[in-house]
């Protein structure tokens, strides 16, 4: 009965102990302090006069320790870590994941001597090795010495394996809680040195925080900004962010264009990125308000160019043609080939550019919203055949096959037809430009439920995926291998007089496989 009340005691004794071990331990997330606590009680509990506790990443290597050497701190440099690690007992644990205990230091090889242990100095010692283990992982070793032999017995190993057990979530949470705590220290960072204006707010709109960069810019004092709500500083556009922000819920970010309401009454345009983001506080979101004053700036200067060179090229460009008309005229066919040829030429210059320019009025209106007004049914093929017309001059000075086809009893369709052949002639003079010699260049047309799908493909350089929806912008250009050419208004013509009619335009493409532009024209019938 004695024998048993003892064995009760000592469990008593243990269970007290590994709780307070274990509610000392979990009272500080800071991994230094933690290392410290658990090496300070293991000590304490296990009679050890020094002791270490090495950390290990999930690489297997030393990141982080604490040491004690009779109840004082003690610094090791990285080296001296990583020699000890490697070639002591704490690395040989750390190996085989398997504690030791060793009565006498003097007589294992595991034991890493020091001049310290040398029998004119401490000499031979007791130690324990025990890993530290969480959720099965090897997080670190920690290792208690006493400079006697043969103090240490199995019961202060199992008591140290005890206090290991609740060490290793100790120091996986401290670990967590530091990551945790950097990627804040980053996130505060990047948020504050950020050249753009940076807003958080509620999912009510009411702002929460701001950046140095969006006080600057609004002109305002940081109190007075968080006392506003998101609607008060810029234009929302409810139909991308939804109700409420409910399209943000998904985690997309949604851009738009807006004006920031700035101070001393200034509006300022500004491109807006929103997104949903955690952070300590929950669910929040997150403003992005780029300044886009100089591209709003560019912009009007393109367009007024583009007014300009229109305006002012229309008059002279109509006696050009007037003058080669004339010219034409005078010139009987059996005189010099060379001078019609010469003729010939420069009516096809001056017929590229009224196309040009009958192109940028043509932009204008429809991004003024104007409908096209001249519709008529017209035959698909006919439309064909005068765009390959057009081209095929410049196609055959570069070597290039253009093959063309549609099917005599396609339907017609209800359009512009000058619009819809300068379309065609956009796209064949890109394929010209973008085929090497000797390409082929292939045109057609098909019906598609009431639509006619008109094709044209080359066997060029092909575009890659991430071009395939700018292309279609204004002012937007692919750069070959000479670099940029034109003006980037082709295609943003086609993709307005395409929608324009009701149609659609796309294309198909992958990088070294060719290019595929495909639009579609509602029928006539």
């Amino acid at each position: 009965m004695a024998k048993q009340a003892k064995v009760f005691e000592s469990a008593r004794a243990s269970l007290e102990l590994l709780y307070e071990v274990g509610r000392e331990i979990a009272a500080d997330l800071d991994l230094r302090t933690v290392l410290q606590r658990i090496l300070f009680l293991s000590m304490k509990y296990v009679g050890a006069v020094s002791g270490s506790i090495i950390v290990i990443d999930e690489g297997g290597q030393p990141v982080e320790s604490a040491f004690l050497m009779v109840g004082q701190p003690h610094d090791h440099t990285a080296l001296q870590l990583r020699v000890t690690y490697e070639r002591g007992m704490a690395g040989w644990v750390a190996r085989h994941k398997q504690a030791v205990l060793i009565p006498d230091t003097s007589k294992d090889e595991r034991w890493l001597r020091r001049p310290d242990d040398a029998e004119g100095r401490t000499g031979p010692k007791s130690a324990v090795s025990v890993p530290i283990l969480a959720q099965d992982r090897l997080v670190g070793v920690i290792t208690l010495v006493h400079p006697e032999p043969g103090i240490f017995t199995q019961e202060h190993l199992d008591l140290v394996k005890a206090i290991g057990d609740q060490a290793g979530s100790a120091i996986r949470n401290a670990q967590l809680y530091e990551r945790l705590q950097a990627a804040h220290r980053r996130y505060r960072e990047l948020f504050q040195d950020s050249i753009d204006p940076i807003m958080i707010s509620d999912w009510n709109g009411k702002i929460i925080e701001v950046n140095r960069q969006a006080e600057m810019t609004m002109g305002m004092a940081h109190d007075q900004i968080l006392q506003m709500d998101i609607c008060d500083l810029h234009d929302v556009d409810f139909g991308k962010a939804g109700f409420k922000f409910k399209k943000l819920s998904a985690g997309e970010t949604v851009s738009y264009e807006s004006w920031l309401h700035a101070g001393a009454g200034r509006e300022i345009p500004v491109q807006v990125y929103v997104r949903s983001i955690e952070d300590g506080s929950g669910s929040n979101l997150q403003w992005i308000l780029r300044d886009i004053t100089e591209r709003k700036d560019l912009d009007h200067m393109r367009e007024d160019l583009i007014a300009m060179v229109y305006h002012d090229l229309r008059s002279p460009l109509a006696n050009i043609v007037s003058s080669l008309e004339v010219l034409a005229t005078m010139f009987p066919n059996e005189e010099d080939e060379s001078v019609r040829s010469l003729i010939t030429i420069a009516s096809r210059s001056t017929e590229r550019i009224q196309r040009l320019t009958n192109s940028l009025l043509d932009i204008n209106r429809l991004e003024a919203g104007q409908p096209i007004g001249n519709r008529q049914a017209v035959s698909p093929g006919v439309i064909i055949q005068e765009a390959v017309d057009t081209v095929l001059p410049a196609a055959l000075n570069r070597d290039l096959h253009i093959v063309w086809s549609a099917n005599p009893a396609l339907s017609e369709i209800l359009a512009d037809p000058d619009m819809v052949r300068r379309v065609l002639i956009n796209l064949l003079e890109n394929a010209v430009k973008f085929t090497p010699a000797e390409g082929k260049i292939k045109v057609g047309a098909k019906s598609r439920r009431g639509l006619v799908e008109f094709s044209v493909s080359d066997t060029g350089a092909g575009i890659p995926d991430v071009d395939h929806e700018r292309i279609f912008e204004k002012f937007a250009r692919l750069a070959s291998k000479e670099g940029p050419r034109g003006l980037g208004l082709g295609l943003a013509y086609c993709k307005l007089a395409v929608l324009g009619h009701g149609g659609k335009i796309w294309v198909e493409s992958q990088p070294g496989q060719g290019a595929t532009f495909k639009f579609t024209i509602p029928q006539a019938n």
